[in-house]
């Protein structure tokens, strides 16, 4: 009898206890991913700024650290819900402040940062390209600015050297292919700094 019941028990209860263990799961998993992917954003809006500083002039690093305060909310193209707790003036303030720096820099140049600060270089390298044809200059500056540190980030070096005398065409202050490696020195330099900023590996592999 003792035995009948136990089998019983488990039957029953066993249902249950795993019913349980997949719901633990399934949200560790779900707020992994929502975490990585505000993360990501977060990192996202920093590059932007950093890109945005390296068109249109300016202090990179202070540029990139004020990308970064509106940039989670990037971090929803990849299935984070950003700012869905957070004060909804606040939201629509990064919103709001988001929707500059792609006018700023171009949505062709605007979607390919994530993927920049993923390590999506494929992905990076088809919106760059894509925004480097805009016919607005500043669009296409942008475009090229992110195609330079694609490459640079990519270990494919050569490639954007080969887009130095393009630079020097199309962007003032760059004047010479020593300024141009200098300046993609230091933007890659800052690129890993925000990605290990935000606990994203410093390096892609």
């Amino acid at each position: 009898m003792n035995s009948i019941r136990k089998r019983f028990v488990i039957r029953i209860a066993l249902p249950a206890v795993l019913t349980i263990l997949l719901t633990i799961s399934c949200s560790t998993r779900s707020g992994q991913m929502a975490g990585r992917g505000a993360a990501t954003g977060a990192a996202a809006g920093a590059v932007g700024g950093l890109i945005s500083a390296l068109v249109f002039g300016g202090d990179p690093a202070e540029a990139a650290a004020r990308g970064a305060v509106y940039g989670g909310s990037v971090g929803a193209v990849s299935g984070a819900v950003a700012g869905a707790q957070a004060d909804q003036a606040q939201k629509q303030s990064r919103d709001a402040k988001l929707e500059q720096l792609k006018k700023k820099i171009g949505e062709d140049a605007f979607g390919g940062l994530e993927a920049l600060a993923d390590c999506k270089h494929e992905v990076a390298q088809g919106y760059a390209r894509t925004a480097a044809k805009s016919g607005n200059k500043d669009h296409a500056l942008a475009g090229l600015w992110l195609e330079v540190l694609t490459y640079g980030d990519s270990r494919q070096e050569s490639q954007a050297r080969a887009l130095f005398p393009d630079l020097i065409a199309k962007d003032g202050q760059i004047r010479s292919e020593a300024q141009a490696e200098e300046t993609m020195r230091k933007a890659l330099l800052a690129l890993m700094d925000i990605r290990e900023q935000y606990k994203m590996p410093r390096v892609c592999q």
